[in-house]
């Protein structure tokens, strides 16, 4: 559940875009060092699929707002993901903003990203062992909120 610290407005809106990524020249369902796209039945199931449980609680626990939703692809499937979040504040007078819930939420998303917990491995190791992470994450102004 996200927090309700609001009192003093929110802050900091982002939405993110996460796309499956695809080798130019392939077909959505061709062998090749990325997988097919995976169709997504809810954003439950997409957001499982992309992200650990560690990740989506700190959305959870840092966000004031938060709204998720699929977006269908050129195709009309929904293979898309994306997420507009935005962080109140605790309110506390001369608060570190570290210790707020935006720098909460970089520094959670930074020690997840480097013992490799934020998102869920989608790679592919091709011949040349180069390995590619499956989703792209783009920010856009397009927010849902």
């Amino acid at each position: 559940m996200t927090n309700s610290d609001d009192t003093f407005g929110t802050h900091n809106k982002i939405t993110l875009l996460h796309t499956q990524d695809q080798e130019d020249g392939t077909t959505r369902d061709s062998a090749g060092p990325f997988p097919p796209l995976n169709i997504f039945a809810n954003v439950a199931a997409a957001k499982a699929y992309i992200y650990t449980d560690e990740a989506l609680a700190v959305f959870d626990e840092c966000a004031t707002n938060l709204q998720w939703a699929l977006v269908a692809d050129d195709n009309g499937d929904n293979s898309l993901l994306k997420v507009t979040l935005d962080f109140g504040t605790k309110g506390t007078p001369d608060i570190d903003p570290a210790d707020d819930w935006a720098g909460l939420f970089e520094s959670r998303r930074a020690t997840l990203i480097d013992a490799s917990g934020w998102m869920k491995t989608r790679g592919h190791v091709t011949e040349d062992s180069t390995t590619y992470p499956g989703i792209t994450v783009t920010s856009i102004s397009d927010h849902l909120f």
